[in-house]
């Protein structure tokens, strides 16, 4: 088994009066068996954590190690690591078999391997093509087929989902589940939060090139978000009373149905049935992995819009 171990890794930029930490004192292990989902806001410091890995940087202290091994030590690096960092990063006058041709013989794999993986990510139609000519989807599609020509232990993908259709999203889904099943060791940074819940088991988020949180999918979610109830009763005028009575707010939701915050389904049932109030539907509502990942990285953002004003419509004034 070939782990991703980062040991107080950081990397810095500028002078001695304006240093900028994009990696601050990061240290994580990225475990084989399962698909890591690497999160962060942009500027939170995970193409810079990739790049380290890779041995692309060189960190300012601290260490990342893929199984034991500095990556510039490995003889034949796609055999134990395949990268897709860049999706533009083909020779644009190169076919796209071609573009595998030359990265199997720097790394001695078999030529037949290229066909294989073309197969494999759905481009073997297009392998005689250049790739200037190829679409961002194809691009990212070239890109996995370049990281998966070594057979490696270790996947690292920044983004691999961009430019996808959905047939891809599904495609990318399953390629990544078997890859993990196989005991490989998959590490996937996304933006796209609905791919990442799909597909990732644990979570590594940064902030500010910082860890936030090293943890399991479902507990992220659990742990950054306050427990909601959907509830349709015959009575909300009384269930609205007894859960403000209790600190709970209570809010229409439409067609009938209301939102407790800050309750569970089995508070509302106990307080229905103790004062005798109907309830006729009764749901736990459970947020999304991007509601809790916004609530953990509010205030790491970089880069955040201003909320638009507030106006007054005609109708109001």
């Amino acid at each position: 088994m070939t782990t991703i171990e980062l040991t107080a890794l950081t990397k810095e930029y500028g002078s001695r009066r304006t240093v900028t930490r994009a990696v601050d004192d990061l240290t994580c292990t990225v475990e084989p068996g399962r698909v890591t989902g690497f999160l962060g806001p942009n500027g939170a410091g995970k193409s810079t954590t990739m790049r380290l890995v890779l041995g692309l940087d060189r960190p300012t202290c601290g260490t990342a190690t893929v199984g034991g091994r500095d990556y510039t030590t490995l003889g034949s690096p796609l055999r134990t690591v395949g990268a897709l960092l860049d999706a533009h990063s083909a020779h644009p006058s190169r076919t796209a078999r071609d573009h595998l041709r030359h990265l199997a013989a720097s790394n001695r794999i078999p030529a037949r391997r290229v066909d294989e993986v073309l197969e494999e990510a759905g481009i073997a139609s297009v392998a005689g093509r250049r790739t200037r000519t190829f679409s961002l989807g194809m691009r990212q599609r070239l890109g996995i087929a370049a990281a998966l020509l070594g057979d490696p232990p270790v996947l690292m993908l920044d983004e691999p989902a961009n430019g996808l259709d959905p047939e891809g999203f599904v495609w990318l889904r399953r390629l990544l589940r078997r890859l993990a099943g196989e005991g490989r060791t998959v590490l996937m940074s996304s933006h796209l939060m609905n791919e990442t819940s799909a597909v990732a088991d644990h979570l590594l988020v940064l902030g500010r090139g910082r860890l936030l949180a090293d943890v399991g999918t479902s507990a992220f979610i659990d742990r950054n978000s306050a427990p909601r109830v959907q509830v349709r009763t015959g009575d909300p005028v009384r269930l609205r009373a007894s859960m403000a009575a209790r600190g709970h707010a209570m809010r229409e939701a439409g067609g009938g149905r209301w939102t407790v915050e800050g309750a569970t389904a089995e508070e509302v049932g106990a307080v229905s049935a103790r004062e005798g109030i109907p309830v006729l539907e009764l749901t736990d509502l459970r947020a999304s992995l991007e509601d809790a990942y916004l609530a953990l990285t509010a205030a790491s953002a970089q880069f955040a819009a201003a909320s638009p004003p507030t106006t007054t419509s005609p109708q109001e004034a």
